[in-house]
């Protein structure tokens, strides 16, 4: 890894592998997330794009999906084949040996698995039988895969024995690209480095913490994906989980990658273990009907493309989570996530316990709610702190203010997008915001009762109306008078 004069580090020179080459995530994201690092010469010269995929093409074809990467004299190639075939892998190892020759690319591969999930294991096995995966001294071999991993606890387990069979655990980085935002990565820097914040950070001073990862978009093209995943499966086991830990986790000895995903894993590890008698109680499942989202009439899940008529899938997700260890005991975590809700919106609220005494009559308080810490991860990017002040003039009235921080107008710097972010890192070996297999494996043990749940039909489906914040139900998780509803945000 070499260093600019302006202190940003600069990717090792290398090949990208691109398996699924032609596939929509390789053209809508990885494409332009590498044509805009190049913009910021974070990729070096001496580098070399290579496409797999079934369709016939040139490697000038190739590297006309990505002009603005070519411009800058990357090296493009191409190997049409499929991930069964021998021969297709025998190219790709000769293509890639004549890059280190011609391109200096130094033997250092990364393996981006842009593919149907089906394909994961196929590809890592093949690469491990043309000798593709062993690292010889001095260069790196890396695999980088997208979720889904796995479609529940036993092919997790399976397909992360298949993985470890071929590619050593320090080679496989593991995508939750919500990890590769600022504002979730935010949550440390937050929490980590200011002394106003950690202090409270704890069951002495916090009621109860609310993550929401909602859409106002329906399912779109995608219902027959949705149909397999529903939103457990799309948001709560990856997503949603992974910001939880961020959130409720004990300080890391540092920055290091294995330090912050040690104590991720060990958060993961005290959620409160659900049991099949108390899930009535803890969750929420619900399915959005036909309504009004942005003054336009949308149809109900049952109506999309490639849904079932008859669909129990759960557009909506809403669950209420204990963690049992020294800082949390007894404060809940409430999680929900949905499509067809009133608007785009992921935010964490940490909402504090009232003052134990307020010294003031009922009149001289307008309007006062609970100190709520706010942190906006998508779309208007910030942190919002509500606190009580006077309000100006006589008597004396007390009223609930915002403190609003935004990204936008604080910073002058562009953020990188999410794909710039995983390849950046995934190419420097850089695994902090990279899933390991136990963290992976821990948060399907988590979600497994409610999967069981699901399949057997153990729990009630709710409707809700589109363009509303879910059914009326996911109000009564929050259990008691002085929590009886969501934020709204």
């Amino acid at each position: 890894m070499t260093e600019r004069s302006d202190g940003a580090h600069v990717a090792l020179s290398g090949a990208l592998v691109v398996f699924g080459a032609t596939g929509d995530l390789a053209g809508r994201k990885l494409y332009p997330a590498l044509t805009r690092l190049a913009e910021r010469n974070q990729i070096p010269k001496r580098f070399a794009v290579i496409g797999v995929a079934r369709t016939e093409m040139s490697d000038e074809d190739f590297a006309a999906r990505a002009p603005g990467l070519a411009a800058r004299g990357v090296s493009f190639h191409y190997v049409a084949g499929s991930f069964d075939d021998e021969d297709t892998f025998v190219r790709l190892k000769e293509t890639l040996d004549a890059c280190d020759v011609k391109h200096g690319t130094a033997g250092n591969r990364l393996y981006y698995l842009a593919t149907v999930p089906s394909a994961f294991a196929k590809v890592a096995r093949a690469l491990g039988a043309e000798g593709m995966a062993e690292e010889p001294p001095g260069t790196f071999r890396r695999l980088v895969i997208e979720k889904p991993f796995g479609h529940d606890l036993a092919t997790a387990q399976e397909l992360d024995d298949e993985l470890h069979a071929v590619f050593q655990e320090h080679q496989i980085f593991r995508i939750d690209h919500y990890l590769a935002k600022e504002t979730v990565q935010n949550i440390l820097a937050l929490r980590f480095a200011n002394a106003i914040f950690e202090p409270l950070w704890n069951r002495r001073y916090v009621d109860h913490v609310e993550l929401t990862v909602a859409e106002s978009l329906g399912v779109g093209h995608r219902g027959t994906f949705y149909e397999q995943a529903g939103a457990l499966r799309d948001i709560v086991q990856n997503h949603l989980l992974q910001v939880l830990a961020l959130t409720a986790m004990e300080p890391p000895a540092s920055f290091a990658a294995d330090a912050v995903r040690d104590e991720k894993v060990k958060l993961l590890r005290s959620i409160r273990p659900l049991q099949p008698w108390d899930l009535p109680q803890l969750v929420v499942r619900g399915e959005y009907s036909a309504g009004v989202v942005d003054g336009e009439p949308v149809p109900g899940y049952r109506d999309e493309e490639g849904v079932s008529p008859d669909s129990t899938t759960e557009t909506f997700l809403a669950l209420r989570l204990e963690i049992d260890n020294w800082r949390w005991a007894g404060v809940p975590f409430f999680v929900r996530t949905g499509k067809r809700l009133a608007r785009r919106v992921t935010e964490v609220a940490v909402r504090y316990k009232q003052v134990p005494f307020l010294p003031l009559p009922k009149s001289a308080v307008d309007s006062i709610e609970p100190n709520t810490t706010v942190l906006r991860i998508q779309p208007d990017e910030g942190i919002e702190v509500s606190f009580g002040a006077k309000v100006p003039g006589s008597p004396f009235r007390v009223r609930t203010v915002d403190l609003d921080f935004s990204y936008q107008e604080a910073f002058d710097e562009d953020p990188p997008e999410a794909y710039e972010r995983v390849i950046f890192d995934a190419l420097q070996g850089d695994a902090t915001l990279f899933l390991r297999s136990d963290e992976v494996l821990q948060s399907w043990r988590v979600v497994m009762p409610i999967v069981e749940a699901f399949e057997h039909n153990a729990l009630p489906l709710c409707f809700y109306e589109a363009g509303s914040w879910g059914p009326p139900e996911a109000d009564a998780l929050l259990g008691h008078e002085d929590k009886d509803h969501w934020r709204t945000p």
